[in-house]
């Protein structure tokens, strides 16, 4: 029989790569062979595929049947493979034309009976079967809405293998996606909601302007989770390119949600403090999956009661907050998971945790290695720490609050400013500003530069800490509609790094 060819995409991370399945029967004892580094899940496609065959009427070849998965050196992963090792099977015996199978991705896990389920991951799979020259992509019917989030290449959904092999013989055609939805989803609540706090606010708002991590300590009850939650209403909406990245994530998580809709909501992730290393920043078992801290990648991860959380884990978040990306190896290889987010802290003051100070029962020692437990380097990273008061009237602090709406007005117009002066090299935001570009070529005057030089010669502040109030003073400019930052800017930076808020 001759040889047949049919492709499909594995899944490094959320980069799809292009699989050439050859298929060649005959020449020894019956068998069905998998070789090019197929795992566990790709292994047991063995049985599956062949109930399925067989019970969609289709004759079985009861010889040699090896079928080999291109690049061999890539590993490959899942049971989305099933549909395009059926076809290429199919394809050797003449019940389809190695023309129809020709640039076309075939995606999706046989049912025994030879429905087609769907799987994970499909999103960035036609990403990158589009990027590699396929003309048009088979997929199971249910996940046709998911599928609708990628242009420029045909896709069709089929319920089982019957209506695969009817359309790829020309006989019938499959549903079509519909257009996709496009919407930013329901909105956060509002921070009008919050009751006082104007410190806490107010580095809210310089965060989403500058786009800082901030830190918000104070005892329980005094409103660090509701302005948390309120954080990701201040940012602006992500672009399409950044939302259609978010959804490859969340695809690739299994948590993409139904619809096709394309959020273009800045995500918020609050991982409880139970939750292990690999579902904070990625991993498990065989090829390591995203993270809590690529799911919330473009968006806001809420870390809540950060002091509970341990040095060992809060510590692991320093590399993606630097780089933006998390690198996760296993033995089947490296993924690379996009992971730039804006982190938000909050902490109880003590472990006691009362509802005002006086009721501490701590002594000093305990609430110093209480706090301790977030290490230094991190807190280092964290440019905004902003301590929260108990309040004390809720009529008198309720009244003309501002609106999410109202602050989000003002970060925008901050944000256009900074985009507009960074544009020629890249950066968007003052915090992805390096260092030495503010020191040298947007130097600021020596007298501007005076509280920075007292912290340094005092130990308050690192170089790295310096340059952190340095961004956060070019942030303060933008939202006070100034070109650049004065002494009066820097030291109020330098306020919201004050290590005694922490």
């Amino acid at each position: 029989m001759p040889l047949a060819r049919a492709y499909s995409v594995a899944l490094l991370g959320v980069d799809g790569h292009v699989v050439e399945i050859e298929a060649d029967v005959g020449g020894g004892l019956p068998g069905f062979h998998l070789v090019g580094l197929p795992d566990a899940a790709l292994h047991e496609s063995k049985d599956r595929v062949r109930a399925a065959v067989v019970n969609s009427e289709q004759e079985w070849p009861n010889e040699r049947i090896v079928l080999a998965l291109s690049p061999a050196t890539l590993r490959k992963a899942g049971s989305g493979f099933d549909l395009a090792l059926a076809c290429a099977v199919l394809g050797t015996s003449g019940v389809i034309g190695q023309e129809a199978l020709h640039r076309t991705a075939l995606l999706g896990e046989l049912a025994l009976d030879g429905r087609l389920r769907p799987v994970r991951g499909l999103l960035p799979c036609l990403l990158a079967a589009r990027a590699a020259g396929m003309r048009r992509a088979v997929v199971p019917a249910a996940m046709l809405a998911e599928a609708a989030l990628v242009d420029g290449i045909e896709v069709h959904g089929a319920a089982s293998l019957s209506d695969t092999l009817a359309f790829l013989h020309g006989e019938r055609q499959l549903r079509r996606p519909e257009p996709p939805v496009d919407g930013p989803g329901p909105e956060p609540p509002d921070l009008a909601d919050v009751v006082g706090q104007e410190d806490a606010r107010h580095a809210l708002e310089i965060a989403a302007a500058g786009g800082h991590h901030v830190l918000l300590v104070g005892p329980p009850g005094t409103g660090k989770t509701m302005l948390a939650q309120r954080f990701a209403g201040l940012l602006p909406r992500l672009a399409p390119g950044e939302a259609l990245a978010l959804a490859a994530i969340r695809s690739v998580a299994g948590r993409l949600p139904a619809g096709g809709a394309l959020s273009t909501l800045p995500p918020f992730v609050a991982p409880h403090h139970s939750s292990s290393m690999a579902a904070l920043v990625g991993g498990g078992s065989g090829m390591a999956r995203p993270g809590a801290v690529s799911l919330a990648h473009r968006g806001v991860l809420f870390i809540d009661e950060a002091p509970e959380w341990g040095a060992k884990m809060l510590d692991a978040l320093r590399t993606p907050l630097e780089e933006g990306e998390v690198r996760l190896s296993r033995a089947e290889g490296t993924v690379h998971y996009p992971a730039r987010f804006q982190l938000v802290l909050a902490a109880n003051p003590c472990p006691c945790a009362p509802a005002h100070d006086r009721d501490c029962i701590c002594p000093s020692m305990a609430r110093r290695r209480y706090l301790g437990r977030m290490s230094g380097p991190l807190l280092d990273r964290v440019d905004l720490r902003a301590r929260m008061f108990p309040v004390m009237a809720l009529t008198a602090t309720s009244d003309g609050a501002e609106s999410t709406a109202a602050v989000r007005a003002r970060v925008l117009a901050a944000r256009a400013a900074a985009a507009e002066r960074w544009a020629e090299r890249g950066w968007r935001t003052n915090a992805e500003v390096p260092g030495p570009v503010l020191r040298t070529r947007f130097a600021l005057p020596r007298k501007a530069l005076r509280p920075l030089d007292a912290g340094l010669r005092a130990g308050e502040l690192t170089a790295r800490g310096a340059d952190r109030a340095l961004r956060v003073a070019w942030t303060l400019a933008d939202l006070a509609g100034r070109d650049s930052p004065d002494e009066d800017l820097v030291a109020a930076a330098l306020y919201f790094r004050d290590r005694r808020a922490a």
